[in-house]
């Protein structure tokens, strides 16, 4: 009887074991894939190229380390958990600078410190939170604190991954990468600019120069050249005296002219001479 409920017994605690391993092989691959997608949307805020960077393994943490402006060479510290007696701590190293990252991470996703309580208690629900809410990637922040340390500080620019402004590379070692906007640039002065010394009339295609022809200068005013000395202002002139006499008066007009003369009498008309016979009718 013994035998046989200890027979029972342990096929029960079997089962049970075998149950939980069961539910573990599925719930793992569920999980990965639920954190990938959430990972997708949140390196597109950020403005990574490509959605498939999320959905490798290991990879994605890298990335993820570098938006949150930690090295991501650090992540390979996971390889080491399995040395005896400092494994731990190295696993414990590698999830504080996951912390320090989604910390970062959350700041230029406009949240605040107390977020990543949430990160370390439920970090699929912080992920599915910053994924698709309204917050836009905004990573014209303070610098971090380690900023300035060379072993947690992010140093590397990889092609398609954005560049972040507190991130700088390595000497001798930047490769062309993508950029993110730098913030906010003003645009150039609206206005008149005076031509630079030298500079003339763009040429129409076609036509030659034309000898002797520049920009028209102002009146009184020459164009400096460059490097040579500026004459200094000449003396002024001597004052003009006063006259020594006031001016003449001037000439009365002379007289106006004599009226002219009266036109000449018009001639007489000829007298007519009377007919010899009376008679007679006039010629």
């Amino acid at each position: 009887m013994d035998d046989y409920s200890g027979y029972g017994y342990g096929a029960g605690v079997s089962a049970l074991l075998g149950l939980i391993w069961l539910i573990v092989l599925l719930a793992g691959p569920i999980f990965y894939v639920i954190t990938a997608w959430f990972l997708m949307n949140i390196f597109e805020k950020a403005g990574v190229q490509g959605k498939w960077r999320a959905w490798v393994p290991f990879y994605n943490g890298m990335i993820f380390f570098k938006l949150g402006d930690v090295s991501p060479w650090l992540l390979f510290g996971v390889f080491l958990t399995w040395i005896p007696f400092l494994g731990w701590l190295v696993g414990l190293a590698v999830a504080v600078m996951g912390i320090l990252a989604a910390y970062r991470v959350g700041q230029k996703l406009q949240k605040d410190g107390a977020w990543i309580v949430l990160y370390i208690l439920l970090q699929p629900v912080w992920l599915g939170i910053l994924a698709f809410d309204s917050s836009r990637w905004n990573p014209n922040i303070p610098p971090s604190a380690w900023a300035t340390n060379s072993f947690l500080a992010d140093r590397t620019v990889w092609d398609g991954i954005p560049v972040q402004p507190s991130a700088a590379a390595a000497p001798g070692f930047a490769a062309p990468g993508y950029g993110a906007p730098q913030g906010y640039q003003p645009p150039a002065p609206q206005g008149y600019v005076p031509p630079q010394p030298g500079y003339g009339a763009p040429q129409q295609p076609g036509y030659p120069a034309q000898p002797g022809y520049g920009a028209p200068a102002q009146p009184g005013y020459g164009v400096p050249q460059p490097g040579a000395p500026v004459p200094p202002p000449a003396a002024p002139g001597a004052p003009v005296p006063p006259p020594a006499a006031p001016p003449a008066a001037p000439v009365p007009p002379a007289a106006p002219p004599a009226t002219p003369p009266a036109p000449p009498a018009p001639p007489a008309p000829p007298a007519a001479e009377p007919p010899a016979d009376p008679t007679q009718p006039p010629a």
